[in-house]
C-alpha cells in the first residue's frame, strides 16, 4: 500500500497510543517529540503520522499492550489533591489515593486542587479527549459556595457569556439556590469547563468562591458516592450513555 493510501486509511499514531490506554493523546504527542515511539523500526517525530492496524509500534522499545475493552470510573475527588499524575513540588495527586489498578487511568477533564466532586476516569485516552471537548455537548454541573450578597440578575447575565481579561467564556447557567448570611450557594451549569472558569467568573462578579463541587458530567452523576471513593460504571450503562459516534467508533475497534 502506498504512503498516500496509508495517510488516508490509517489512524493517527497519537490516537492509537491513547486507545491502547498508555496515555492521553497530548502525552502521546510529547512522547513522540521525545523520540520514544517507533513505527516499523523507525523513530518518528510527528504525531501527524497515520498508521495501519498491522503497523509495528513500539514505545520505549516495548510493544503496545493488547487493546482492552473501554472502561469508565466515577471518582469523588476530595480537595487537596491535584489532577495530575506527578507534581514537581511533591504535592498530593489523585493517584495517591486511587487503587493500584487505576495507576494508568486517564482523567476526563480536570478539577483544580481546591475543587471537589465528580471526576471521570477511563483506560481509553482517545475517549477521554473526545468526551472533554465542548463539541460533545455534555453539560457539567456544579454547586458553588461564594462569599457575598448575590445579585440574581448578575448571574442571569452569564447566559450570554462573558469576556475577562481577553479570555472569553461561553454561556453559563447560574442560579441562586440560597443566601445564608454573608454566604450563598449557586447552581452552575456549563459546557466548556476552561481552567478555573467558575472561580474567575465569580470573582469577576465580585464573589469569592469558598467551595466548588462538581455534581455531574454529562449523564454521569456524583450521587452519594463517598468522598475519596471510586466506582466503575457498568458496561451496559457506559455503552448506552456514550454519544452515537463514539459508540460506533468503539464498536469498530472491537471487531
Amino acid at each position: 500500500m502506498s504512503e498516500q493510501d496509508q495517510q488516508t486509511k490509517g489512524e493517527r499514531i497519537a490516537k492509537v497510543l491513547a486507545r491502547a490506554g498508555l496515555c492521553s493523546r497530548r502525552e502521546a504527542e510529547r512522547w513522540i517529540a521525545l523520540g520514544r515511539v517507533k513505527v516499523d523500526g523507525q523513530v518518528i517525530d510527528s504525531p501527524a503520522l497515520n498508521v495501519l492496524p498491522d503497523a509495528d509500534i513500539l514505545v520505549d522499545d516495548a510493544p503496545l499492550p493488547d487493546r482492552q475493552p473501554t472502561r469508565l470510573w466515577r471518582y469523588h475527588k476530595p480537595t487537596g489533591r491535584l489532577t495530575t499524575r506527578r507534581d514537581p513540588e511533591g504535592r498530593p495527586t489523585i493517584y495517591d489515593g486511587l487503587p493500584p489498578e487505576l495507576a494508568n487511568a486517564i482523567t476526563i477533564g480536570r478539577l483544580d486542587m481546591n475543587s471537589e466532586g465528580l471526576l471521570l476516569l477511563t483506560n481509553d485516552g482517545a475517549l477521554a479527549r473526545r468526551l472533554e471537548l465542548p463539541s460533545t455537548g455534555w453539560i457539567r454541573k456544579y454547586r458553588v459556595r461564594v462569599h457575598g450578597a448575590v445579585d440574581a440578575k448578575s448571574l442571569e447575565s452569564l447566559a450570554n457569556g462573558v469576556t475577562i481579561d481577553g479570555q472569553h467564556y461561553g454561556a453559563i447557567t447560574a442560579t441562586l439556590e440560597r443566601q445564608v448570611g454573608a454566604n450563598a450557594w449557586i447552581a452552575v451549569a456549563l459546557r466548556e469547563g476552561k481552567n478555573r472558569e467558575i472561580r474567575r467568573v465569580m470573582e469577576h462578579l465580585g464573589y469569592s468562591v469558598s467551595r466548588l463541587i462538581r455534581t455531574s458530567f454529562g449523564p454521569f452523576q456524583l450521587g452519594k458516592l463517598p468522598r475519596g471513593n471510586v466506582e466503575e460504571v457498568a458496561n451496559k450503562v457506559l455503552a448506552s450513555n456514550l454519544p452515537r459516534d463514539v459508540r460506533a467508533d468503539a464498536a469498530h475497534h472491537r471487531r
